[in-house]
Parts: C-alpha cells; sequence; structure tokens
C-alpha cells in the first residue's frame, strides 16, 4: 500500500484486496465481479450525493476557489514576509497567526483538488461558465 503525504494529511493509496491464489480461476472471477459490482455502488453513491449536495459545476466556480487560494497563499507568505523583516524572534501568536494562514491556504487547496478529483471520477458534471 502506498502513501502520499500531503501538506496537512496522509493520503492512502489504493489498499484494494488483490487475491494471490490463482488456483481456481472461477472463484477469481466471482471476486473480481463482486469487486466491480462493490467499487460500481461506490461510484454511483458519490455521484449521487457529491451532485445534490453542490449543485450545478462551472469553470467560474472553480475560478472562484482558485482565486480563493491564491489570495490565501498571497496572505500567508506575504505575513511571512513581514514578520521575517523584523530583526526579533517570532512570539508565539506570530507563529500561531502564520500557522492559521497556512491553514487556511492548504485547506482551500485542498478543497481544489477534491472538487477536481469529483469532475475527473464523474461525480460532477462541469460545463462552461455560465454568464451571469
Amino acid at each position: 500500500m502506498s502513501s502520499v503525504r500531503s501538506s496537512s494529511y496522509r493520503r492512502v493509496g489504493s489498499d484494494h484486496f488483490e487475491p494471490q491464489d490463482e488456483s481456481d480461476p472461477a472463484a477469481h472471477r466471482r471476486l473480481r465481479g463482486l469487486l466491480e459490482q462493490i467499487d460500481y455502488t461506490a461510484f454511483a453513491s458519490n455521484r449521487e450525493v457529491v451532485a445534490q449536495m453542490l449543485g450545478p459545476v462551472d469553470v467560474a466556480k472553480f475560478q472562484r476557489l482558485a482565486l480563493a487560494a491564491a489570495h490565501a497563499r498571497a496572505a500567508w507568505v506575504g505575513e511571512g514576509l513581514a514578520l521575517a523583516g523584523r530583526s526579533h524572534l517570532l512570539t508565539p501568536e506570530q507563529t500561531s497567526r502564520l500557522g492559521q494562514l497556512r491553514s487556511t491556504f492548504e485547506e482551500l487547496t485542498e478543497v481544489y483538488e477534491a472538487m477536481r478529483r469529483m469532475v475527473e471520477r464523474g461525480y460532477l458534471h462541469c460545463g462552461p461558465a455560465v454568464d451571469g
């Protein structure tokens, strides 16, 4: 099983069961069929719930999310630069504030990536930007 270290949490790679005993091909095919059925059930459930909760998605929603993340990144880095320009050690309050700004940026980035994955996986349909 692989894992990828993200900025704030560990994302676990595929840990799907891989049968090693191939002595009974019919049992192996039945198991594969069952696992495909289970995967499809998860896909259909995600598609139904995600689309219902998030509603229509278009490029403009991605742009708003990307802009929010860009502003959060700029605020975090700007604060870090301002603090680094001072000739003293950071106080616990300053360090905490810097951490909160970073956390905001990371959370918005993760939301963007999650929404993108939902489109990739077919849970959401993304149409062109709607004028409005």
